[in-house]
């Protein structure tokens, strides 16, 4: 049991073969090549967006949504800088100091406080952007607070401040989780996905390079990278030039990104390719936690179907199992090897499915949720639109479990059994009301 359920309410080669089908193999290579030429004709575009969406300052009452997170945050002076300090400082030998972004959300707090239990030094950063509820991220936060994390306030395009917090501590490793998530709110709000996974990835990467030492990185990928990739189980071999999202685009941009100043300043970075994560403390736009919020409000639930009645299915993998993940992908990390933003030889690039490699019809999901909250549910069976979300994800994780030692332990049905007893306390309590 996760010590946070029971917190109180608050590529390779193509190699030219002599074959009588010499030509079909010949237009194959072709399509190959102008489908790679597609994504890099994105890259570029995206990098273009970078310099439109990083302005050197900040505009508090700007009214698109992509750049809400570039408001105006208070921070610096003696006081605060004392607060950093303490919160990043390692109280167990051999402890890293580390870095988290993305601290306030789902994945980010778990990760924090895990790291924080085993004596690390961990100071979180996050915007609190309002893509969904920021109280439930204020909820977060609080929960780190007693266990002693600050989280200073803050954006990942700001290079100021995170210029400032490798000033004041000298990070071992970076726990990069920051993220704009969700596959289906890129086709409202795209601008908001090149600002946070491209151009605040980039930012981050910029002052990483720079710094002396340089830490060692983690970051969150995403299993929305293999697309419309019909091979399953899905590994990190796999092609993943077939983005079916836009924020599936972004993550594969940022695989390509991580590629880039390892090679060229000697970064050592680890992806995390993370499939369908839930569990207490989680995101009120995945379906597990929005099917329990409207089971018990009595409204009908859409279960979608792919073509021809096909199952619609998920590697749902509970959050203390990612968080072993996480960790472990820390523990492994080797050190960076440049200096200064000068690479000094080669460094450690690496990338990881984390998942719990046995996949569930959304339709089990629902009747896991209708037994547990003891309510029948209304099903509404539904086509799956054309939205960017995909019909099946499936982890080989035989890579993380070798090299990692990764292992998930977590069925859904325990797991979401856990979800359900934290969610009827936090919004049942007397101080919250199911919404």
């Amino acid at each position: 049991m996760s010590h946070l359920d029971d917190i109180p309410s608050t590529p390779g080669k193509f190699k030219m073969e002599k074959s009588p089908f010499i030509h079909n193999r010949l237009r194959w290579h072709w399509q190959s090549s102008l489908a790679k030429l597609s994504f890099w004709s994105f890259i570029f575009l995206a990098v273009i967006l970078i310099f439109f969406f990083r302005s050197p300052s900040s505009n508090p009452n700007s009214q698109d949504p992509s750049r809400r997170s570039l408001r105006t945050y208070n921070w610096g002076g003696p006081a605060w800088e004392k607060r950093v300090r303490s919160s990043a400082r390692v109280r167990s030998q051999n402890g890293f100091s580390v870095l988290v972004t993305g601290a306030a959300g789902f994945v980010g707090t778990h990760v924090s406080a895990a790291l924080k239990k085993r004596g690390d030094g961990v100071l979180g950063l996050d915007n609190f952007n309002d893509y969904y509820d920021p109280s439930l991220k204020r909820a977060r936060q609080a929960l780190l607070e007693r266990s002693r994390v600050f989280i200073v306030e803050g954006d990942i395009n700001d290079s100021a401040l995170l210029r400032k917090l490798f000033e004041v501590v000298a990070f071992t490793h970076v726990m990069h989780l920051a993220a704009q998530a969700g596959v289906r709110y890129a086709m409202e709000n795209p601008g908001s996905y090149v600002h946070s996974n491209i151009a605040g990835f980039v930012s981050l990467l910029e002052v990483c390079k720079s710094a002396n030492p340089q830490p060692a990185i983690v970051w969150a990928s995403s299993s929305s990278v293999y697309g419309l990739n019909s091979k399953v189980p899905f590994s990190e071999s796999d092609r993943t030039d077939q983005p079916a999202s836009l924020y599936a685009a972004t993550k594969k941009a940022g695989e390509e990104i991580a590629h880039t100043y390892n090679h060229i300043y000697g970064l050592s970075l680890t992806g995390l390719r993370f499939f369908t994560v839930y569990g207490p403390w989680g995101r009120p736009d995945m379906a597990y936690f929005f099917f329990t919020r409207d089971i018990l409000k009595g409204k009908s639930i859409p279960i979608f179907e792919a073509a021809n009645h096909g199952t619609v299915a998920r590697d749902f993998t509970y959050i203390d199992d990612i968080v072993k993940g996480c960790l472990a992908a820390l523990d492994t990390a080797k050190k960076s090897t440049g200096s200064g933003g000068k690479k000094k030889g080669p460094a450690q690039l690496r990338v990881y499915n984390l998942g719990n490699t046995s996949p569930v019809p959304v339709s089990e999901l629902v009747r896991i949720l209708e037994r547990l909250l003891k309510i029948k549910v209304k099903r509404n069976i539904m086509k799956l639109p054309r939205n960017g979300d995909v019909q099946f994800t499936h982890a080989n994780i035989s890579l993380a479990q070798r090299e990692l030692g990764y292992k998930p332990t977590t069925d859904l049905q325990a797991g979401l059994k856990k979800f359900v007893r934290w969610y009827l306390r936090f919004y049942s309590d007397g101080k919250r009301a199911v919404e």
